[in-house]
């Protein structure tokens, strides 16, 4: 069983990965090509999409290059994991009839705004678990059904992101509840097609191909297929999906932990045994996803992460080109600096529409700013903004699900810094938890691979298989300092938003 590989094809919005994992989730050869969605030919500027075959050209490429060092005869399945929302209509001989439009294109911003006078937004959620955004798939169906009616009159079916690029690897359509989830179509209670919702879009539940449950077989991997990737020819395809949902899997989170995936953005979320749409976590901005596993859903908070980080590095430490480096030196500046950052607090709400102050629509402040501010105190005021934030979101969690976490497990780029992860431990007051193991989202994935390859009876046994390497951080002595401050924090959502409403 040791000797088993599985290949993870990792299709993200900057970079499309392939990756071989082993089953103690470790990885022993990976490549990658940079990814971005391309302009719409003879559409406007803002128009995006993801140019299918080019995209699957890249997996292939890495692939290609990632196989080079193994032997074949190794491999047991191969899976895709990717971003949720974005999918095409295609027909019965696998023929897309228009392109994927990309959650990053901006057609459907109009009918973000008038689809509550059609339905009640509440009632979305409730049914659902999804809020209103511009990228919600329903709002592509919609605009396709007033927009480019044939390509829907065409099509057979509807395949997300993660079912187009297995179908490519295998020529088998499916669609699994992890991808399904994003889409704002699903009864999620019932992890079942809505059809009252889809019926907004023209639509019934017969458009949509087979429910594949991840970790389940979707075919076999092509000819066609094999000479694009070098993977062997009739290996497993199995489904995987949504990203998220696989990055919670492969933390090795615990029942009782909150699970914080920390990037650009961040996402904190549960992994629930039964689904509640609440008013109050509707009122608050929560999305509740299909987990990985059935009976499980995953109640979740979207906000910035560390994309306010990043815009201080480029105006306070411009000067240092080295980006690691620059880190280095603010790591080390903000290490001399009190709790508090004397005085200066910074409210990350750099998208305003996103995080626990979403309702308040505030966008990104700094306050307490004198002659003496320094940029160790500016970047400590933006951690610790932060981790106000984490704290104001688990809040929001708690009082909207009923559960509290004793403790967070954090996966994603963020985890990898010690100072950032301690404020996060002594401002909520609870422990952190890293993992060594940094391919959170491959890991998960693989695990699914391997049961479908009949290797893994259970998600269990293969996060029981996973040499996580955990590390904990506890709330330190400096944590009760942060009671206060974080009450002042959370009276800026308030005090601002009549200034930014105006």
């Amino acid at each position: 069983m040791s000797d088993q590989l599985v290949i993870v094809l990792d299709c993200g919005a900057t970079n499309a990965r392939a990756v071989a994992v082993d089953t103690a989730g470790q990885v022993i050869a990976s490549a990658s090509l940079p990814n971005q969605p391309a302009h719409q030919p003879d559409s406007p500027e803002n128009w995006r999409i993801w140019p299918l075959d080019a995209v699957f050209d890249r997996l292939a490429t890495a692939c290609g290059e990632a196989l080079a060092s193994i032997d074949p005869g190794r491999i047991a399945a191969v899976t895709v994991t990717t971003f949720g929302a974005d999918g095409a209509p295609v027909t019965a001989a696998n023929e897309l009839t228009y392109p994927v439009i990309s959650w990053q294109c901006t057609r459907t911003e109009e009918l973000a705004e008038a689809i509550a006078e059609r339905v009640d937004p509440w009632e979305l959620f409730r049914i659902t678990g999804y809020q209103v955004i511009p990228f919600d798939t329903l709002l592509k169906l919609i605009w396709l059904r007033g927009n480019a009616p044939a390509a829907l009159e065409r099509a057979d079916s509807w395949l997300m992101m993660p079912g187009l690029l297995s179908m490519l690897l295998c020529g088998e359509q499916s669609i699994d509840p992890t991808a399904a989830g994003t889409m704002m179509a699903m009864d999620m209670a019932a992890r079942d097609w809505s059809a009252e919702i889809l019926s907004l879009a023209g639509l019934d539940p017969s458009f949509f191909p087979r429910w594949v449950q991840p970790g389940g077989v979707i075919g076999a991997v092509t000819a066609e297929a094999a000479a694009r990737t070098g993977l062997p020819e009739g290996v497993p395809v199995v489904a995987a999906g949504h990203d998220t949902q696989f990055a919670a899997v492969g933390s090795g989170a615990r029942p009782d932990e909150a699970i914080l995936s920390s990037g650009t953005w961040e996402v904190l979320m549960l992994r629930q045994q039964e689904y509640e749409a609440t008013r109050q976590g509707f009122e608050a901005g929560l999305i509740i996803e299909a987990d990985a596993e059935p009976g499980r859903w995953n109640p979740q908070l979207l906000m910035m992460g560390s994309g306010p980080l990043e815009w201080i590095r480029e105006r306070f430490f411009g000067d240092i080109t080295s980006r690691a480096m620059a880190y280095e030196r603010m790591v080390a500046a903000a290490e001399e600096v009190e709790p508090g950052a004397c005085g200066v607090m910074m409210l990350p709400s750099f998208l305003p529409d996103a995080g626990p102050n979403a309702p308040h629509h505030t966008k990104g402040t700094l306050l307490g700013l004198g002659l003496g501010t320094t940029p160790g105190q500016i970047y400590r005021a933006g951690l610790e903004g932060l981790c106000f934030q984490l704290r104001h979101a688990a809040e929001v969690l708690q009082r909207s699900t009923g559960f509290e976490p004793a403790g967070i497990r954090l996966v994603g780029g963020g985890a990898r810094n010690p100072l950032w992860n301690q404020l996060r431990a002594d401002v909520t007051g609870l422990p952190v938890t890293t993992i060594s193991n940094e391919e959170a989202t491959v890991a998960g994935a693989a695990i699914f691979a391997f049961i479908g390859a009949g290797t893994f009876g259970s998600v269990e046994e293969g996060q029981q298989a996973a040499a996580l390497g955990e590390r904990t951080t506890e709330p330190g002595e400096g944590a009760s300092a942060y009671d206060d401050l974080y009450a002042a924090y959370r009276r800026l959502g308030p005090a601002l938003a009549e200034h930014y409403q105006r």
